[in-house]
């Protein structure tokens, strides 16, 4: 299939405005032809001087035309403008509500490998570029190239030689802006690169700075950001002296209109052709093209970097896509089943993560998988709630192959709470409230205290109003795994993934996150992916995986007994614990 260009992709999304768009194009020729009436005011005006004709009435009739025709030009273009603004915002809404569409289908791989800036920047920044332009250049550049094309009709109309007169230097104008167009898109291309290295070196001294004070890094990277800065300063002004001379004879050739139609205009009055208003007419048309002229030119890297920034969304906008069914299919039950299934992160067998791997979690009983470091429990996990598709055999859900439901249907099947418990920057009650929109606040607090929340939430000076970003200085990583246990009960689905939940949870707050953890665990099929041990002591069955595939099944007891692996698992655990006591016990003494 052939590839759409940047035009067609940013054509695409028109259609919600299609009739605004062709509006805003009508209105701005409109105001083309109002601006040129004025000419013809004053044409005319010039001509009954001649004709010694000027009577008052006639004057001010002329110009009583005059002003309507600006009246009509500004009024065109002010409307046409409006429109196009618009049009524009509607353009980058469609774009930013695809690529959300597209982030929300991929599977969890494709948008991991992009870094959190090269998002924001593809998102906010690079599509926000696509505005100023597209609002601006559907009236404008309409106008500054319409402008002259009446310009030059009419002066062919009036005399073909001064239509030729008027357009002589255009040619001459067009030579030296060829050749510096000649490298053009090669070096927007570089500066954009070094734009890109600017930014991304500003974000990482940014983030990274607490880093870079606590390892008295501070001369060192400043240095790589002062260099990166001045890497692109150097570009930069490498590019401007490199097309300074031939933009600027350009720019210097093109407003010299009269130089071809002022004596070509004197001597074809001199031998009686034109009479001397159509002389006059003639000249201030050829000064009016001068002023759209220059502004068209300016369209010029408007509309590169418009390309750019859709070339840029477009890799976004071909991410990927989970298939998915477009109808719900009814579950009798929720049991989840793993049949033979491989999966690589680089879709080659050499590197499976797991490798023919046939698992059974029952419904309503609690599941946990224990794996030494590396050895896949997450990638579970995450194939489960498909986050990516397994690369070979399948999974199932109460029969069905996860494939064949739709992805919001299982989402509202399954919750899934992992290690890194993030939290959006609004109220900690509207952070619960995420795991059902249309909870009401009884609701919200019921689950907070099913999830042991409500006392660390009491303590914060605005409660429950408080704003995440305010309160995460004051919370533990263990009181923000209980928000987002509390997030997960109060969705209420079937089946609940954790995923290393309590992985780095204080031990002060470990039974209460046993406590959430029971509670969020009632009555559901619950996977809990280990990290601590003690937290999965009673757990129906203990899956043992190595290198991908099932050691042994069993209770905490049985494998004490039989699986040499769950055995030295449990040893290193119990020896972290008493270590964690011991060292408890000296700083207290």
């Amino acid at each position: 299939m052939k590839e759409r260009s940047w035009l067609g992709i940013l054509l695409s999304f028109v259609t919600p405005c299609r009739g605004k768009l062709t509006a805003s194009v009508v209105l701005a020729i409109v105001s083309v032809a109002g601006g040129f009436v004025p000419y013809l005011g004053v044409y005319q005006i010039i001509r009954l001087f001649f004709l010694r004709q000027a009577a008052w009435e006639g004057v001010l009739f002329w110009c009583g035309v005059c002003l309507a025709g600006y009246v009509v030009k500004v009024a065109g273009y002010a409307l046409s403008t409006m429109l196009a603004h618009v049009s524009a915002y509607t353009i980058l809404e469609g774009l930013r509500r695809q690529v959300a569409d597209r982030l929300m289908g991929a599977p969890l791989g494709e948008v991991d490998v992009r870094s959190i800036g090269s998002l924001k920047s593809t998102i906010v920044d690079r599509i926000e570029d696509i505005e100023p332009p597209l609002a601006h250049m559907i009236p404008e550049l309409s106008s500054n190239l319409l402008l002259p094309l009446v310009v030059a009709i009419t002066m062919f109309s009036i005399d073909w030689r001064m239509g030729l007169a008027l357009l002589v230097t255009v040619p001459l104008a067009l030579l030296p802006m060829a050749f510096a167009m000649g490298s053009y898109n090669k070096n927007y291309a570089a500066y954009m690169a070094a734009n890109a290295h600017v930014n991304s070196v500003i974000v990482e001294y940014v983030e990274g700075i607490q880093v870079v004070k606590a390892f008295s890094q501070g001369e060192r990277s400043y240095q790589k950001f002062a260099q990166a800065v001045c890497s692109f300063r150097d570009f930069t002004m490498a590019w401007f002296r490199g097309t300074w001379a031939s933009m600027n004879l350009c720019l210097s050739i093109l407003p010299t209109t009269l130089l071809g139609t002022l004596p070509v205009g004197v001597w074809l009055y001199s031998t009686g052709v034109l009479d001397p208003a159509q002389v006059t007419l003639c000249l201030m048309l050829a000064l009016g093209i001068v002023a759209p002229l220059m502004s068209a030119t300016a369209f010029l890297n408007s509309m590169k970097s418009m390309q750019f920034a859709v070339n840029d969304t477009r890799e976004l906008l071909n991410l990927p896509q989970l298939s998915q069914a477009e109808r719900e299919i009814p579950l009798t039950d929720n049991t989840i089943q793993l049949r033979d299934v491989s999966f690589s992160y680089g879709g080659e067998a050499e590197t499976n993560v797991l490798d023919h791997l046939n698992l059974t979690i029952p419904q309503e009983k609690f599941t946990a998988l224990v794996v030494p470091s590396g050895g896949g429990k997450s990638t579970i996990a995450r194939l489960v709630a498909r986050f990516w598709d397994v690369t070979e055999g399948t999974i199932t859900l109460g029969g069905q192959d996860i494939r064949e439901l739709p992805l919001k249907q299982l989402s509202q099947t399954i919750s899934f709470v992992t290690q890194d418990n993030f939290l959006f920057d609004c109220s900690i009650k509207e952070n619960i409230r995420l795991g059902r929109p249309a909870a009401s606040d009884e609701e919200v607090f019921a689950a907070a205290r099913a999830a042991q929340c409500e006392e660390f939430i009491s303590r914060l000076e605005h409660g429950w109003d408080t704003t995440a970003g305010e309160a995460g200085k004051q919370l533990s990583g263990g009181e923000r795994q209980r928000i987002a246990i509390a997030r997960a009960i109060l969705k209420d689905a079937p089946i609940v993934v954790l995923d290393e939940a309590t992985a780095f949870t204080d031990p002060e707050n470990e039974d209460k996150i046993q406590q959430s953890i029971m509670a969020l665990s009632k009555g559901k099929t619950l996977l809990v992916i280990a990290h601590r041990l003690s937290t999965i002591q009673k757990a129906d069955q203990i899956v043992v995986l190595e290198k991908g595939q099932v050691v042994d099944c069993g209770t905490q007891e049985e494998l004490l007994c039989r699986c040499p692996l769950y055995q030295t698992l449990w040893a290193a655990h119990v020896g972290v614990q008493n270590w964690a006591v011991t060292s408890t016990e000296q700083e207290g003494k």
